[in-house]
């Protein structure tokens, strides 16, 4: 590289602005699934070309040992949960998230601190420019994708800060994902169920064994019980790699009995002493994430020397926030309550119902609706779902290229014998939501990620928090 290129290098890698526009233009791998066209390629995900482009940045990947949680539902929660944990232990946690709510940024965190936009910046440049040399080399194929990509600056901002592990949330399926060059000491497997079956599959037997990709031979899985086919399905896999399964069942609270506070404090047994643990994140499905952390947290400490004591353990379930997720906004003199859910499946949005009915607080509260999707989701039966059980459905569009018609919607809605309003942004729909309910009701968001981070930042600029 000559000195002027050199010089312009530099100058690009600290503009934070460029860096994520030059992202967002190369678009998403996930796109053309949504674009609804036939002569738009499917993409290859192939892992050799991620560890070509690994090896052309040396490798930064084998710097730090990592955790790989893979599922359908609860990854990001779990290895929140997790990264907590490590934190409150005393070690630099590395956290590696997608998608995010508000900024890229978010996507990649150490001890809760998320990578500075000049970071990022000069990362991205980095990887951008090995990956336009090593196409013009003929070394890879097509660019990196903007998963690979993102993946990459994580793992160079993690090998570059020494961090004691990190904790990777695999983006999709698992076989394939850029995620999954690493040699995880420990891999989760969350909830799985039906979503992206156009990458994955369209059996939940097909989904886990993508899922199960992220085993490795004599390696360690941390578990719970799910559905039949998924159990059956990763069994399977780990049992033909020697695989070693260590169940979360033991650290789930006890059945609730009658009067029992459905979402209040339990107490586990870790390493023979009782600890109380009371999870941060709203939801009795948050008892399933906390327990998965909880045994991956055992299995470094039993097994890979970290010294994680039970009251870290205990401390870092109830200290790890995960916004987004059954997130409450209380109400104003001027607002009516608002929650926040990033459900955007089919088993994403039973939780969410299931929450709003054993939530105390809010089972007979008036309630609105404020639903927006991407439209390669199943929004028809997150629909049937969720549409029923409200006062009200506000539909709204979702800023991205993938975002649902509204009249697609507003159809579903119909066949559901549900009349909705429609609005064209998502400020306007809560405006409305705002005005419609009473001020003792409360306002429900969900439906994508994408519409719940948009809410969010205006929500926390109209309460003065932002």
């Amino acid at each position: 590289m000559t000195v002027l290129s050199r010089t312009l290098f530099y100058n690009r890698s600290m503009s934070y602005a460029q860096a994520v526009e030059s992202l967002y233009a190369r678009g998403h791998e996930l796109a053309h699934a949504a674009a609804g066209a036939a002569d738009i390629p499917h993409r290859k995900f192939n892992l050799a070309q991620m560890r070509s482009l690994m090896a052309a940045l040396g490798q930064p990947e084998t710097r730090f040992p990592s955790v790989l949680v893979a599922g359908t539902n609860g990854k990001g929660s779990t290895s929140a949960m997790l990264a907590s944990i490590l934190r409150v232990a005393g070690y630099r946690a590395g956290l590696y998230t997608s998608p995010h709510l508000s900024r890229i940024n978010e996507r990649v965190q150490i001890n809760g601190t998320t990578i500075s936009d000049n970071d990022f910046a000069r990362l991205y440049f980095r990887v951008d420019e090995t990956g336009a040399q090593l196409v013009r080399q003929g070394s890879l194929p097509q660019h990196p994708s903007f998963f690979e990509t993102m993946t990459a600056v994580a793992f160079l901002y993690f090998a570059e800060h020494g961090i004691d592990l990190a904790v990777l949330e695999v983006g999709m399926g698992g076989r394939l994902d850029a995620t999954n060059i690493v040699e995880p000491l420990v891999s989760v497997i969350t909830d799985i169920s039906l979503d992206h079956t156009e990458w994955l599959g369209t059996t939940i037997d097909a989904i886990a064994r993508e899922k199960a990709g992220i085993l490795r031979k004599n390696g360690v899985l941390v578990i719970l019980p799910q559905h039949p086919d998924a159990n059956r399905a990763i069994g399977e896999v780990a049992v033909a790699l020697g695989v070693k399964a260590t169940s979360a069942v033991p650290y789930m609270p006890p059945g609730p009995t009658a009067g029992e506070d459905p979402v209040g404090p339990y107490s586990v047994t870790i390493a023979g002493e009782s600890v109380e643990l009371l999870p941060g994140l709203v939801g009795t499905h948050q008892h399933r994430n906390a327990a998965l952390a909880v045994a991956a947290a055992c299995e470094l400490c039993n097994n890979n020397s970290y010294n994680i004591r039970a009251s870290h353990i205990a401390e870092g379930i109830r200290s790890a926030r995960w916004p987004g997720r059954l997130e409450l906004f209380s109400k104003t003199d001027a607002h009516p309550a608002v929650l926040l859910d990033v459900a955007h499946n089919p088993a994403g949005a039973w939780t969410l119902r299931s929450a709003l009915s054993n939530w105390a607080a809010v089972a007979r509260t008036p309630r609105t609706l404020l639903f927006g999707c991407l439209r390669d989701k199943a929004f028809e039966e997150m629909a049937q779902i969720l549409f029923p059980v409200f006062d009200r459905v506000i539909l709204t569009t979702v800023h991205s290229p993938r975002t649902a018609a509204l009249q697609s919607l507003e159809t579903v809605a119909r066949s559901l014998g549900v009349e909705p309003e429609s609005v064209t942004s998502s400020s306007a729909g809560m405006e409305l939501a705002q005005r419609q309910t009473p001020p003792d009701g409360l306002i429900v968001c969900a439906g994508s990620v994408y519409l719940i981070g948009a809410l969010r930042e205006s929500l926390l600029t109209q309460r003065g928090k932002g």
